[in-house]
């Protein structure tokens, strides 16, 4: 009985050993191979453009290959369907977006955001509302008076409806106390064609979108101070709102839930050393982006907040 004891006590002693061992070589292996880096948009997204960026600047950092792969479809459900399909084994990696919990939410589809551990968030792009120079109504008090004349006949123009977009420009009338029609098309690009074209009066979207494009202007920000790039244009909180000086347009990297830990730090590691590059801050910082690295405690609590007030404005 006592020498089967110890055979038993023995082989325990041996297994976590070897599976302590394991852990460690894993870490110390971590990647052994390429990593799939999945986008959700076409090439020339601009979480496409994030994506290659990154890859661009951790080669200074590691000799590891990243393997862009661009599967639109959905607003990033087909995206997301995809990697929750694959080993969470740490290699295969996804870039997203607040747009994308927006998307499930509004069309109520058949993904749980919580089985991504939402691992780096590595920008805050803050939400403007766009005019157009050319029109009569530019400024904030002409959209505000224009808008309150109409009563409800005003046109904003953005993507589809239920989108992120679509869901500030709701808390921006409701701020202000106004009516207003949301017109959507298929894609930014084509709403600020639109816009430029005096189909509507206004876009909600990033400050740089107007890069490039002269006769467009930031009417206002969401900030919590005017932003030291665009130091004309006046916050939500100036024109007299409350609760509209933290709406952004977030971007970062998931992975599958049950990635190891091992993965993930070496993930997080390398972001970190990206996110302090003087290169990728002189990229962004430009259009009034703060770049951020928040890890996956925060990051997850982020989405989970986001997810309750997509529900709530989205009536879901």
């Amino acid at each position: 009985m006592k020498k089967t004891l110890l055979i038993l006590v023995l082989i325990l002693t041996a297994t976590v050993f070897m599976y302590a061992e394991g852990k460690k070589e894993v870490q110390a292996q971590f990647p052994t191979k390429p990593i799939n880096l999945i986008v959700y948009t076409k090439p020339g997204g601009l979480i496409d453009v994030t994506s290659r960026k990154v890859t661009d600047i951790a080669s200074k950092y590691t000799k590891a290959t990243f393997v862009v792969i661009n599967k639109p479809g959905a607003g990033g459900i087909v995206a997301m369907k995809y990697v929750l399909a694959t080993p969470a084994d740490g290699y295969t990696l996804m870039a997203v977006t607040k747009s994308n919990v927006a998307k499930v939410v509004s069309t109520g589809a058949d993904v749980n955001l919580m089985d991504l551990n939402w691992m780096d968030m590595l920008m805050a792009d803050p939400e403007c509302v766009i005019t157009n120079k050319k029109l009569s109504i530019n400024t904030w008090d002409q959209l505000i008076a224009d808008a309150k004349a109409k009563n409800g006949n005003q046109l904003w123009v953005g993507p589809a409806a239920g989108g992120l977009d679509n869901v500030v420009a709701m808390k921006i009338w409701k701020a202000f106390d106004i009516k207003v029609k949301w017109v959507p098309f298929a894609s930014g690009g084509k709403a600020m064609a639109a816009l430029l074209g005096g189909q509507g009066v206004a876009y909600v979207g990033n400050p740089r979108d107007i890069a490039g494009k002269p006769d467009l202007k930031i009417a206002a920000v969401s900030s919590e101070q005017r932003l030291k790039q665009f130091p004309n244009v006046p916050t939500f909180g100036e024109l007299g709102a409350k609760g509209l000086n933290n709406e952004v347009m977030w971007r970062g990297f998931a992975v599958k839930k049950e990635t190891p830990e091992a993965a993930v730090k070496w993930y997080q590691d390398l972001v970190q050393k990206v996110t302090d590059d003087p290169e990728w801050r002189k990229f962004w910082e430009p259009y009034g982006i703060k770049v951020v690295n928040y890890k996956s405690d925060k990051f997850n609590s982020m989405v989970s907040q986001d997810i309750k007030e997509f529900k709530e404005y989205l009536g879901k």
